[in-house]
């Protein structure tokens, strides 16, 4: 107790007796051990990440501005793959629950269509925020952008360079985010008095082989889509090489707008059009939140916040029909 008190400068310590500790702790090279300090406080300065994969741009992307902006407020991240596995999501959260992180941010599955896990976490007041993938029912914080009115974007402008009969990507139907999209994209044909055909919305898994065969289904429709859009980039490539499997040519024959502008989309062939997001900022702001959570005190609760970031058109070839008749 003498040798931890004079390591920490304390005044009761005499100072030839703190002077000969500090000594010997330079000569044995010692380092304080800063989880055992923490446990003692009741602190690990742990944040949990749980995302879908990290071979999506997006999430590589986040996860390096989530890590980043943990770094400098003096926390470590400790990071899971749910592998698009609702069961593997449970199963995160119990790992990162034994592991004393003090809270959470997620990112929900592509199979998550029940939610009790992340419920709990938020009606135990555990630091809880979402980002790009989450549900309404879930009260927590979120960092997410506006996908109807991106989707509307995209779509109004597809239709400004000529297309007619668009379809749209969508990826699985239990998928907010996918679904606000949709609804985006019908608000834009409605906007423009264009018809709205369900046989031109076709939902994927995200795997490459059956985005292929539903590219392939949709347009194979007797009046195929003379524009479509992408649920995301992941989906747009091999959709694009579906099409010129078929002997389609973009965009003279069908037109595409996408999500997430990844950086090789600008060297894909053609370039693709694509929604942008604030992806660094994002990932800043998820943690933000998370901090304000992590800092709040039962005289001065830390609300639930939702915020919502602004998205960008990245104009690009595939989308430009005008351009090249």
């Amino acid at each position: 107790s003498t040798v931890s008190r004079a390591l920490r400068g304390m005044p009761e310590i005499h100072i030839d007796t703190r002077n000969a500790v500090m000594r010997l702790a330079e000569e044995l090279d010692y380092q304080p051990n800063q989880l055992a300090k923490n446990l003692a406080k009741s602190r690990t300065r742990t944040i949990g990440v749980i995302l879908p994969n990290l071979s999506y741009y997006y999430f590589s992307a986040m996860l390096n501005s989530i890590e980043e902006s943990a770094l400098q407020a003096g926390y470590s991240v400790l990071v899971c793959q749910t592998n698009e596995s609702y069961l593997r999501e449970i199963t995160n959260i119990q790992n990162l629950m034994r592991s004393q992180v003090e809270g959470f941010i997620i990112s929900l599955s592509r199979d998550t269509d029940k939610y009790e896990h992340v419920e709990r976490l938020a009606r135990k007041n555990i630091p809880l925020v979402l980002f790009d993938r989450y549900a309404d029912g879930i009260d927590a914080s979120k960092v997410i952008v506006d996908n109807q009115a991106a989707a509307c974007k995209a779509t109004e402008h597809l239709i400004e360079n000529g297309c007619q009969r668009i379809g749209f990507l969508a990826g699985p139907p239990q998928l907010l985010l996918s679904n606000q999209r949709v609804m985006g994209y019908r608000e834009a044909l409605a906007k423009h008095g264009l018809p709205i055909n369900d046989q031109y919305v076709v939902h994927c898994d995200y795997t490459q082989e059956n985005t292929i065969m539903q590219t392939l289904t949709l347009m194979s429709h007797p009046q195929p889509p003379d524009g479509v859009v992408m649920i995301s980039d992941r989906v747009a490539y091999p959709a694009m090489y579906a099409m010129s499997q078929k002997g389609l040519r973009i965009p003279d024959d069908v037109a595409v707008v996408s999500f997430n502008n990844e950086p090789v989309s600008a060297f894909f062939s053609p370039a693709l059009c694509s929604i942008s997001q604030p992806i660094q900022e994002m990932g800043t702001e998820t943690v933000r939140l998370l901090l304000k959570q992590l800092d709040a005190t039962e005289d001065s609760p830390a609300s639930r916040e939702t915020r919502i970031m602004d998205t960008h058109l990245s104009i690009r070839a595939s989308s430009l029909r005008s351009a090249v008749r």
